[in-house]
């Protein structure tokens, strides 16, 4: 997702100097104008504002605050922006460290997967203080279309995976409500027009509708992705004593396919499960 966001901010006029642990997308952002660095301190030496989009929490931590990272090459007047799903914890541990070298820092989370980021229409969720919020402001507006500033930093964090936990429900309850469709003969097509229109719609829904047509599940957010962001929230319930017992049954869900080998598949393929245990396969 990093890459078409990077895109966006090249086509606004903005400068960038960009990072990537494999090469291929640093070469594709600077043949578009972007310039190549060869760490996260690299780069923390040389901007005013440096985003990160990143699998998950160790890899913000290894990229802020390891060997090479942007606190060895932070300057006092520097404000990073982690856009990355990671642990709101870990988003405040980093913060609280790259304080101490003057560095301001946003946790912003984005939610409407590779096709948001690659039309410019992506929900952000933003935690930290307001000031640093309004500075950065016009550079979210030119990846998001709903940019929301939530309170301290890891708030935004905290929205992602309450988002999260919405998504990964709609697509198993669309899975199942599919899957019952599909045995008791009806079409998909006509079927998810009808739910579509009624109280049943809703983003997911449309966004996924083409991948349930099709019965292909090409990932534009992979089920091992997602998994992780539950596990991201059943650790964060746990550390504030919040039960979610149905977040917990999704999990084992989204965990029994990639013991099927279908980490890979978009999250939507969870209907694939469900089709699978409808058929006693």
């Amino acid at each position: 997702m990093g890459r078409p966001m990077a895109k966006h901010l090249l086509k606004a006029g903005y400068p960038l100097v960009v990072h990537n642990r494999s090469t291929g997308p640093v070469d594709e952002l600077a043949s578009a104008g972007g310039r190549p660095a060869g760490s996260p301190k690299a780069v923390a030496e040389q901007v005013d504002i440096l985003i990160t989009m990143l699998p998950n929490s160790p890899d913000v931590e290894l990229v802020a605050l390891g060997p090479n990272g942007i606190i060895e090459g932070a300057r006092s007047s520097l404000i990073y922006v982690d856009m990355s799903t990671i642990s709101p914890l870990v988003s405040q541990k980093v913060g609280k460290a790259l304080e101490a070298k003057g560095v301001r820092m946003l946790d912003a989370p984005v939610s409407g997967g590779e096709k948001g980021a690659i039309d410019a229409a992506l929900s952000i969720m933003v935690g930290g203080e307001r000031s640093t919020f309004d500075t950065v402001l016009p550079i979210f507006q030119v990846m998001g279309k709903t940019i929301t500033h939530l309170g301290p930093l890891g708030c935004g964090g905290f929205t992602k995976l309450a988002n999260q936990i919405i998504v990964a429900m709609n697509l198993t309850a669309l899975g199942e409500a599919l899957t019952l469709a599909k045995k008791a003969g009806l079409n998909r097509e006509l079927t998810l027009k009808a739910l579509g229109g009624g109280l049943a719609g809703s983003r997911c829904l449309e966004q996924k509708t083409p991948n349930y047509l099709s019965n292909s599940y090409n990932p534009g957010f992979k089920i091992d992705l997602h998994y992780k962001d539950l596990g991201l929230i059943m650790e964060s319930a746990r550390a504030l004593g919040v039960p979610l017992p149905t977040t917990a049954i999704v999990q084992e869900l989204f965990g029994a396919l990639r013991a099927r080998g279908r980490g890979g598949l978009d999250h939507s393929g969870v209907i694939t499960l469900l089709e699978d245990l409808a058929s006693g396969t």
